[in-house]
């Protein structure tokens, strides 16, 4: 039975001199600090980003699929209350809400490159269908030179 016991006492000792080192690591693996809010972005400002489509069931008509179109951005601040939208450096997707078929054919021609649109309604997202982080409802393409 002591010889048993002691054996057992040898395996937790050296699990733990293994497991001591490991954990003591973890804590100091040299973590980069967390990273700053973006810049903020207000009505009337531009939004420049990679426009991606994305085709998902509508909630209105259940079953029907539809384009969403979603610029991915750097990190940006929304003006008070929306703020950070419960993240730490703020959204970096936005879903953009064509107004018409005719600003929904101008998103399709964009899809997949760099696009830039001006601002003048944005909102974090609040309902479940919505698959960015923010949401800009009133916008206007701004086209390249």
């Amino acid at each position: 039975m002591t010889k048993l016991f002691a054996t057992r006492w040898a395996l937790v000792a050296t699990l733990t001199m293994l497991a001591t080192p490991a954990i003591s690591a973890q804590q100091d693996d040299g973590a980069p600090p967390p990273s700053k809010p973006g810049k903020p972005i207000n009505a009337g400002e531009v939004l420049s980003g990679e426009l991606n489509t994305m085709k998902v069931r509508d909630v209105k008509n259940v079953g029907k699929r539809v384009a969403t179109y979603q610029i991915t951005s750097e990190p940006r601040r929304l003006p008070p209350p929306s703020g950070l939208c419960n993240l730490e450096t703020g959204p970096e997707t936005f879903q953009l809400v064509p107004s018409g078929d005719a600003q929904a054919a101008q998103l399709k021609t964009f899809a997949g490159k760099e696009i830039s649109v001006k601002v003048d309604e944005i909102a974090c997202a609040s309902d479940p269908g919505q698959m960015s982080e923010a949401v800009i409802t009133k916008w206007s393409l701004i086209k390249k030179q």
